[in-house]
């Protein structure tokens, strides 16, 4: 739905409370036109209900004002006198049209001296957990969202099993697309194995303000924006319709940024003609195979150079393969000497690989070469020929098109590009986007695969890790002390502020103690 959609919407929404709430507004001492006022209207009501003014905003937060409305419509019938099981259960799944039948035909009358207490100990839980889902939801939403690394793209930084806590602040919060979803989970309700949401109506894309700007070499979360196409190398472009915030979560470095140009040059990435620089804790990985000297490799190699994912050996032949080498380990093993020769895995310049973006099977490109790409800003403008329309395809049809609800179609006639059957020479971008890749090149689906990343995709920042699980592990060793309560980003090495929060920790329960001692 568009804005002015919504608009109308909104305004429905307001005739159809007037209209089953004015004589009840009347009985409560109120008003019939106060039934009518947007907004002010629902302020009234938490008053007619001795409800605190705040819960009107609570009505206006997308996710959590489908756990609201049912609560009001309980507290609105009960405010008049419908306090039976079957009266909350008519009012619930009539979707709060039973309320007309309240104002219209029942005999009732105002509660102004209700109790407020639950009538029972059930009653006293549910409200407790409705709120306590209200309250997280809020937070997941817009303050804090909890995220788990499930692989190794961004190796030596993230590891595979880190638990991470991911700002929505940073960045600026992004309020949900979709309407009508499940609270606190993706895009499927746990154990159930069923969709969490439904695709319409959507919310117009709006991003409250942050404080920072997503800089080169951030860490980031985004949604991964080729979700809807079940193979983006796929010419046909086969697709179905899946959300944009309920697209999967990927996590990934933004090395480009719009307005930047981009290319890759025997896997060295340059922006804007110069040599990519990257933070201290950044530490790309790539393949390397070779040959050793017979004697093969003590399994403790592995922790002796940090080898963390993708170790082969072939004793036989004896040749290895390392999947993610830095520069440093590759540096000290070639001095190992069990190791006879050792290579990076190179992919040719001229070799073209039709996985790579834009996918087109045109350039020859591939995950150690490519480019030049430019990375589209909001409000510059591009030349529309031959080479661009494979670029910028996707953009205009899909992140600018179906995703905001305009049936954007790129053609080619000749050769003059039609946007609609209209003959286009440039095109103006409507949002930013970003360039997303792994630290570990060979072993990451990133930009280089599906192209841009556009602003409305982006989720957070991921700031702390709060648990660190190594999946190889057993035992106390499963856990990667070291790694817990480490900040993300950071010059040096990640230090642990585990100790500290232990002892907040124990001296909170010990305040708490003593004081509830000296009440006593």
């Amino acid at each position: 739905m568009i804005f002015i959609e919504w608009i109308l919407f909104f305004l429905v929404i307001q005739l159809i409370h007037f209209l089953g709430t004015w004589r009840l507004y009347q009985k409560a001492g109120r008003k019939a036109w106060e039934a009518a006022i947007p907004v002010y209207n629902a302020v009234v009501l938490m008053k007619i209900i001795h409800r605190p003014w705040w819960w009107t905003i609570l009505l206006f937060i997308p996710v959590v004002n489908l756990i609201m409305f049912p609560v009001v419509w309980v507290e609105t019938i009960r405010s008049f006198g419908k306090t039976s099981t079957a009266d909350t259960i008519l009012v619930i799944v009539t979707l709060g049209l039973y309320i007309f039948y309240v104002n219209y035909i029942a005999d009732v009358t105002y509660k102004e001296e209700r109790s407020l207490q639950p009538g029972s100990v059930a009653g006293e839980w549910i409200s407790s957990i409705l709120f306590a889902i209200i309250a997280a939801t809020i937070v997941h939403t817009y303050v804090m969202q909890p995220f788990t690394i499930p692989t190794s793209s961004l190796e030596k930084t993230l590891l595979v099993g880190d638990y991470l806590f991911v700002s929505k602040f940073h960045y600026g919060a992004r309020t949900p697309l979709t309407s009508v979803a499940f609270p606190m989970v993706h895009d499927t309700i746990p154990v159930l194995g069923v969709k969490s949401y439904l695709n319409a109506p959507q919310i117009p894309y709006f991003r409250l303000p942050g404080f920072q700007n997503i800089e080169r070499n951030d860490i980031v979360v985004f949604n991964w924006p080729v979700d809807t196409v079940r193979q983006f190398f796929d010419a046909s472009g086969a697709r179905y319709d899946k959300p944009v915030d309920k697209k999967s979560n990927y996590v990934k470095r933004a090395v480009g940024l719009p307005g930047d140009s981009l290319k890759i040059v025997d896997g060295k990435i340059y922006i804007n003609n110069e040599p990519l620089s990257l933070p201290e804790r950044a530490k790309p990985q790539y393949s390397y195979f070779g040959t050793t000297t017979g004697q093969g490799f003590h399994p403790n190699i592995l922790r002796e150079y940090d080898i963390t994912d993708g170790f082969g050996y072939d004793p036989n032949t004896n040749q290895f393969v390392f999947q993610a080498l830095t520069e440093e380990a590759y540096q000290r093993l070639r001095n190992n000497p069990n190791v006879a020769t050792i290579e990076r895995v190179r992919a040719p310049e001229t070799e073209k690989d039709v996985r790579i973006f834009p996918n087109n099977r045109k350039v020859n490109w591939n995950q150690d070469n490519m480019g030049s790409v430019y990375i589209p800003k909001r409000g510059e403008t591009v030349e529309m020929n031959l080479t661009s329309f494979s670029l910028y395809r996707r953009i205009i049809e899909d992140y600018e098109g179906h995703e905001m609800g305009i049936d954007n179609q790129l053609a080619v006639d000749g050769t003059q590009v039609l946007l609609n059957g209209d003959p286009i020479t440039s095109y103006t971008f409507k949002q930013d986007y970003y360039w997303m890749m792994g630290d570990n090149r060979h072993n990451s689906e990133d930009s280089r695969y599906w192209g841009y990343v556009p602003e409305n995709h982006v989720v957070g920042k991921p700031v702390f890790i709060w648990l660190s699980i190594d999946p190889n592990g057993s035992g106390f060793d499963k856990i990667r002390w070291e790694r817990m309560f480490t900040t993300v980003g950071g010059q040096g090495q990640p230090v642990s502020y585990l100790p500290y929060f232990l002892i907040l920790v124990v001296g909170w329960f010990g305040y708490s103690y003593f004081r509830k001692k000296k009440k006593s």
